[in-house]
């Protein structure tokens, strides 16, 4: 789990990416940071990096898994939610001043091992996010999405199918779910103070 500091840091290092990203087409150096990045830093973690503006998703991608440092994978969901969401166009650098940033810390995925009837009562509203794989399909569905969108554990299922381009009852038929837990800092306005989001 990330302190306060951490969590203040993460969303600052995600801010500071993407601002530079934008204006110069660079990374921010060790140097020009003004807060510190402690040695979580520098272990591996999934990451995902969500920017709203009015309360509207603007963009958001990350890292499922634990395979680069969390610097590094900070940066690079800030710019990939900032300029590669296919589902929006690039932000633009006038843009910043309306946009939040928030930084979701992911737990490792474990897969969910129970018959797929029993699935929807190992799924703790709130606390997990969702990983549907099936040969090739894969979607994600973040721990706040669910509450969010007052869903329960059958419609969180079905709609990481959906994420996943499968049918929404594909669970029932054999393909993977997984779960992780994720740990959210979120600015409270844009570029304001950061707070740690509790789901439950």
């Amino acid at each position: 789990m990330l302190t306060d500091i951490e969590g203040r840091a993460a969303v600052k290092l995600a801010r500071k990416t993407i601002e530079l990203f934008l204006s110069e087409e660079r990374l921010p150096e060790p140097q020009e940071l003004d807060f510190e990045l402690s040695p979580v830093f520098g272990e591996k973690r999934g990451v995902f990096v969500t920017l709203t503006e009015s309360g509207l998703l603007r963009g958001c991608i990350g890292h499922p898994f634990s395979d680069s440092r969390l610097e590094d994978a900070i940066m690079d969901s800030a710019i990939s939610a900032a300029t590669r969401d296919p589902r929006f166009h690039s932000v633009r650098k006038d843009e910043l001043d309306d946009i939040v940033v928030e930084v979701t810390v992911l737990t490792q995925p474990e897969k969910i091992n129970a018959p797929a009837e029993e699935l929807p009562e190992r799924i703790e509203i709130g606390k997990h996010g969702l990983i549907v794989k099936q040969g090739y399909c894969q979607g994600l569905l973040l721990p706040q999405v669910a509450p969010e969108y007052n869903m329960d554990s059958l419609e969180f299922l079905g709609h990481t199918c959906l994420k996943a381009g499968l049918s929404p009852d594909a669970w029932l038929k054999g393909a993977e779910v997984s779960c992780f837990e994720g740990q959210i800092f979120k600015e409270k306005e844009p570029s304001g103070e950061v707070i740690e989001e509790k789901l439950q």
